[in-house]
């Protein structure tokens, strides 16, 4: 009987009810939505380098040191000896290493020079490796391969060449012209920093710096036997990545590398450095929740006033239904139905609207921001978010339900002038 008047109830005031509904269901998808690229931004950044145990660099900041080698951003304090990355690689705890060399740019971009353990080795996101869109690995001199952002920007493909700059200004004044590098590889995207990145080997680094010596080209001609691999020699490096064989001994190697007697040298734990960071800028994920819960608030005080704004218009309705034998329990029992109701329909096309939203913002919030969003069903948390909707809107409908309990037969029937 109550399930029948209620519907019968919506069915009169159908715009009403649909404003009612389409506001819970934009309230659901705009909270559910920025909660997921809130835990999305999240995990992308914590998940930005996995798989790997150490971080081993030059003495100075743990921020820094990931800064710049895991997101390519400022500099090194300074560089370590190639003889101390070979000592370290060489323990018998140590299953691979990941050298990285920095200090030079292509139009902004930052050039990353490593070796091949890069491209076999370094993972994200969990499991994932980095894969090519087309090419292969850089193995001559002047080989080099372009993160999927680089390609895109400047529309460059396999084959075409590329003139590196000093330093890592975005408009520098000096490149290595007699050293041109030949573009072998792209990427595929991976929305982490390798997409902005131009990765060559390191006798590429090597190479491109002979004569500059001084931090100015000499202007000498250069012997092109010298850029051959043979007659190169690898002197330092600005750090390199650890995985070891257990994980058991990161703590063991890690207070080896801090009180390593040869040169300056520390290691940090990559995640747990990526966590405090997160840390230390979360106050922007707290922001968001805030704002997705005024945006879920709004939505449940409209269905407060729209059925609490209605009570008047409907007096002469529960007066009727009172004379029809309705107790004042079952107009009470009434409006808790609408407003269940109104908020199910509420939830129930909010979630919809949420995947058919994530379906074509997800491949703009990788492209644009790196925010990787995976489309799957809710979670428990997003079901737990959904219950507590579903109670508050329920809840909200008690103020006008009680109003209406309170209301008398006589002045239901009374016309008033």
């Amino acid at each position: 009987m109550i399930n029948f008047l209620t519907y019968r109830s919506l069915s009169n005031r159908k715009f009403t009810s649909f404003l009612c509904v389409l506001s819970i269901a934009l309230s659901v998808t705009l909270f559910l939505g920025i909660e997921r690229i809130r835990n999305g931004a999240r995990e992308g950044f914590t998940n930005t380098i996995s798989k790997t145990d150490l971080i081993v660099g030059a003495k100075g900041g743990p921020l820094q040191l990931l800064l710049y080698t895991v997101f390519h951003l400022g500099n090194a304090v300074n560089n370590i000896r190639w003889s101390t990355y070979e000592d370290i690689k060489s323990n018998r705890l140590v299953e691979w290493s990941i050298p990285i060399s920095l200090g030079d740019s292509y139009k902004g971009f930052r050039v990353v020079a490593t070796d091949e353990n890069f491209f076999q080795h370094y993972q994200f996101r969990g499991d994932k490796k980095v894969e090519f869109e087309s090419g292969l690995i850089p193995t001559d001199t002047f080989d080099v391969v372009l993160g999927s952002e680089v390609a895109s920007k400047f529309k460059l493909k396999s084959g075409d060449p590329i003139i590196l700059s000093h330093g890592i200004q975005s408009e520098s004044i000096l490149s290595h012209d007699n050293t041109p590098f030949r573009i072998v590889g792209i990427l595929k995207p991976t929305q982490t920093p390798i997409d902005t990145a131009v990765f060559i080997n390191l006798y590429g680094m090597e190479a491109m710096h002979i004569g500059w010596e001084t931090g100015v080209p000499s202007g000498e001609k250069i012997d092109a036997e010298k850029f051959k691999k043979e007659n190169l020699k690898i002197n330092q490096l600005t750090s390199f990545m650890v995985k070891l064989k257990s994980r058991i001994a990161v703590l063991k190697l890690r207070r080896d590398i801090d009180q390593y007697d040869k040169e300056p040298i520390m290691a940090i734990i990559p995640a747990l450095s990526l966590q405090e960071m997160w840390q230390t800028i979360g106050y922007v994920e707290q922001i968001l929740f805030l704002v997705s819960l005024c945006v879920l608030l709004v939505g449940v005080l409209s269905i407060l006033i729209s059925l609490y704004t209605s009570i008047n218009e409907r007096r002469r309705e529960m007066a009727i239904l009172r004379s029809l034998g309705a107790s004042s329990r079952h107009v009470f029992t009434l409006l808790i139905y609408e407003s269940s109701f109104l908020v199910f329909m509420g939830c129930l096309i909010g979630v919809g609207s949420l995947y058919g939203l994530l379906t074509f913002v997800k491949p703009w919030l990788e492209s644009n921001f790196s925010v990787y969003l995976e489309i799957q069903p809710l979670s428990k948390t997003e079901w737990f978010y959904l219950l507590g909707i579903f109670i508050a809107g329920t809840l909200a409908g008690l103020i006008p339900a009680i109003k209406a309990y309170m209301n008398s037969l006589q002045d239901g029937l009374t016309i008033k002038f």
